[in-house]
């Protein structure tokens, strides 16, 4: 069974495009039920993300997630300012990196650490220590889920998330790749995208 984890961003981009990250998360879960897959957020999604990741499970993920990658357009008003004049707003949808494919990240230098998972009151606050921070100790980088029932899916998910850190530390460890980073940004504002959303219900645009 083939899984994909898209990585749903908003890059540079304003708080418009922190919401259109989390809306178009919810539309591509409801496509891609739509198609047979299962796709589901791996952490819980609110309000605005700036950056959601997102898990696709099924025959035929490969083909979903390759019409999807790429920067995706939503046309429509600001939400949060009314009276401004864009109408344009774009994220970026890519393939999270995977361990394997990253150069120096080894599996022996992570610390995993196992607490009990907390939340706000009035919500149900695991009783179990199920909660796992990775920490990766030659960079100090840590990450930490605490959402999912099982420290199994909690490992796996912070594990997910620091290898994304490990490797954007990676990329942008040099001038170069500074450069090339603030040069997809700008790629990014301009569009050239592969799929384009209208309007609150965030409707399909056909070309």
């Amino acid at each position: 069974m083939t899984e994909i984890i898209l990585h749903l961003s908003a890059g540079q981009g304003p708080c418009e495009c922190e919401w259109v990250v989390a809306e178009l998360a919810r539309v591509l879960c409801r496509e891609g039920e739509a198609e047979g897959l299962d796709c589901e957020p791996v952490e819980p999604l609110s309000g605005t993300a700036p950056s959601v990741l997102l898990r696709v499970v099924g025959e035929g993920a490969e083909r979903f997630a390759a019409a999807r990658i790429g920067t995706i357009r939503w046309i429509g008003a600001s939400p949060f300012r009314p009276l401004h004049k864009r109408r344009n707003w774009f994220v970026g949808v890519a393939p999270a990196p995977r361990a394997d494919d990253i150069p120096d990240f080894r599996e022996e230098d992570i610390r995993y650490q196992t607490l009990r998972a907390s939340g706000p009151g009035g919500q149900h606050v695991n009783k179990t220590d199920s909660a796992v921070r990775a920490t990766h100790l030659p960079t100090g980088i840590a990450t930490l889920s605490q959402d999912q029932r099982s420290q199994f899916a909690n490992k796996k998910i912070a594990r997910l998330k620091l290898v994304m850190l490990f490797d954007e530390q990676r990329r942008a460890g040099d001038a170069g790749g500074k450069r090339a980073l603030w040069g997809q940004n700008r790629d990014l504002e301009r569009g050239n995208a592969v799929r384009s959303y209208e309007g609150a219900g965030f409707r399909l645009r056909r070309a």
